[in-house]
């Protein structure tokens, strides 16, 4: 079964990593893209900005924006991306990158919770 991990972009890359995919639509402030070890940058799988905004530094709407976003991953420019997304990780392990402080609201935690009610990846951390 292929792996799905998730990982604050800031933190080093390792081996396990396999295919390192941003999935934020903004690039992460104070670091070189040289230096990110990002393989992929998928921006129309993040939240868009006015979800990202309605929602920021608001952890008791966590549901609220789960829902919201699960909306958006069904619009076509999300769903290219999600196809894209599926193909790496048919192809093996997969770490999502976000760069959020908070490591358990975020849109990345939110995007693997969805890949996996719609078949997407294993439930390794």
């Amino acid at each position: 079964m292929t792996s799905l991990k998730l990982k604050r972009v800031y933190e080093a890359q390792e081996a396990g990593d396999g295919t390192r995919i941003l999935v934020d639509r903004l690039w992460p402030r104070g670091i070189a893209k040289d230096k990110a070890g990002v393989d992929l940058w998928l921006k129309d799988i993040a939240p868009s900005d006015a979800l990202r905004k309605r929602f920021h530094g608001m952890p008791a709407a966590w549901d609220e924006f789960c829902a919201a976003y699960a909306a958006e991953l069904k619009e076509a420019g999300a769903q290219a991306a999600v196809k894209e997304l599926l193909e790496r990780l048919a192809e093996g392990p997969v770490t999502l990158l976000y760069a959020a402080r908070d490591v358990e609201r975020n849109n990345a935690v939110a995007l693997k919770t969805w890949l996996q009610r719609h078949g997407g990846g294993d439930r390794s951390p």
